[in-house]
C-alpha cells in the first residue's frame, strides 16, 4: 500500500510540474506577444510601373507609434516606350527592343520613418502605417549590344557581328537580334542622385513578432547627370514610379523576451 501511495504521489507531482511548466510557457508566449518589441528587420520584393526590385530594411522604435528605419534597395528600370521587335527575314533571330540605348538599374540607400496610424487589435487584423524615406540613389547604365548583319557587295552572303547599338546606322532590316547581356559590361555609366519615397504599409497577421505586410507607394529619383534610355528621346533626370511590394520579417528585443 505504501508503494502505491508513493507511486501516486510521484505521478501527481510530475503532472503538476508539467502543468505548471505549460502554464509558464503559455504566459511567456502571451507576454511576448503583448510586449513592445524594439527592433525589426524585413526583406521584400516589389513590382513598379517600370520594372521590379528587391529591398532590405532594419530599424528600431523611437516611440510606441513611430519607428526609425534604414533601407537598401535594388530596382530595374525600363522605358514605357520600349517595344519588343524581331527581324522577320530570319526565323532564328532573337527579339530585341528597337531604339533602346541603355539598360538601367537603380541602387538606393536611405533612412526614413514609419508612423503607425492604426494598430491592429490583439487578436490580429491589419495595422496601417505611413512610411517616408529619402537618401542616395545611383542609376547604373550599360549600353545595349546587338547582332548586326553585314552583307557583301553582291548581297549574296553575309556575316553577323555583335556591336554597340547605333541608331544612325542600325535599322530594322540589318539588326539580327539582341546581343549577349555581358557585352559592354566594362562600359557602364554611373549617375549619382537622390530619391524620396512615400507610401502606406498594410501589415496583417496574428503574431506581433512576425512581419507580413503589403506596401503601396511612389518613388521619385533625381539624377543631375541625365540618363539616355531610348534613341531620339530626351535624356531623363527625373524618374517617378508607383510600386506595390510584399515584405516579410521579424520583430525582436536585443535583451529580454525575444
Amino acid at each position: 500500500m505504501k508503494k502505491v501511495i508513493i507511486a501516486l504521489s510521484l505521478l501527481l507531482f510530475t503532472a503538476t510540474s508539467y502543468f505548471a511548466s505549460g502554464q509558464s510557457e503559455s504566459r511567456l508566449d502571451s507576454i511576448s506577444e503583448k510586449v513592445l518589441l524594439e527592433k525589426q528587420w524585413s526583406i521584400g520584393a516589389l513590382l513598379h510601373t517600370n520594372g521590379w526590385g528587391l529591398k532590405f530594411r532594419k530599424g528600431h522604435n523611437v516611440t510606441a507609434l513611430r519607428q526609425f528605419m534604414w533601407e537598401i534597395e535594388f530596382s530595374t528600370y525600363k522605358s514605357s516606350k520600349e517595344v519588343r521587335s524581331i527581324n522577320p527575314y530570319f526565323s532564328d533571330s532573337r527579339s530585341y527592343f528597337y531604339g533602346k540605348l541603355n539598360y538601367v538599374w537603380f541602387f538606393r540607400g536611405g533612412v526614413g520613418q514609419q508612423q503607425i496610424l492604426n494598430r491592429k487589435p490583439y487578436w490580429g487584423g491589419v495595422q496601417l502605417s505611413w512610411i517616408y524615406y529619402g537618401g542616395f540613389s545611383l542609376a547604373v547604365t550599360k549600353p545595349v549590344y546587338l547582332y548586326i548583319i553585314h552583307f557583301n557587295n553582291g548581297f549574296t552572303d553575309y556575316e553577323v557581328r555583335e556591336e554597340k547599338y547605333n541608331p544612325e546606322i542600325h535599322f530594322v532590316d540589318n539588326i539580327y537580334g539582341r546581343g549577349s547581356f555581358l557585352a559592354g559590361i566594362t562600359k557602364v555609366g554611373l549617375h549619382p542622385g537622390v530619391y524620396i519615397k512615400t507610401g502606406l504599409d498594410f501589415e496583417f497577421g496574428v503574431k506581433n513578432r512576425q512581419i507580413n505586410a503589403l506596401e503601396v507607394g511612389a518613388i521619385f529619383d533625381y539624377s543631375p547627370i541625365p540618363v539616355a534610355i531610348m534613341a531620339y528621346n530626351p535624356k531623363q533626370s527625373f524618374f517617378l514610379t508607383l510600386y506595390l511590394s510584399v515584405m516579410f520579417g521579424k520583430r525582436y528585443n536585443r535583451y529580454g523576451i525575444k
